[in-house]
């Protein structure tokens, strides 16, 4: 199943997130097949950085996306 993800990114009590597309079978910082945007949630406030376009178009080719994912495209507005 192919699920959009975080990958964790940064430095140690630093992180930093990419919003990728991934199997759900690949590690958690593995391989993935696209990168779709970038979280950073030691900004103030957060920053949300996300392709729309590619966004919607893997979930209408059957991509999940994780309760963590789900939430930071609603607040993109991409959902």
């Amino acid at each position: 199943m192919v699920k959009i993800r975080l990958r964790r990114m940064g430095a140690k009590k630093n992180p930093y997130y990419r919003i990728v597309v991934a199997d759900s079978r690949m590690p958690r910082d593995g391989r993935c097949i696209e990168e779709i945007g970038s979280y950073d949630p030691t900004a103030n406030p957060a920053m949300i950085q996300v392709d729309a376009e590619k966004a919607q178009t893997w979930i209408k080719n059957g991509a999940q996306p994780t309760d963590t994912v789900r939430g930071l495209l609603k607040k993109a507005g991409v959902l």
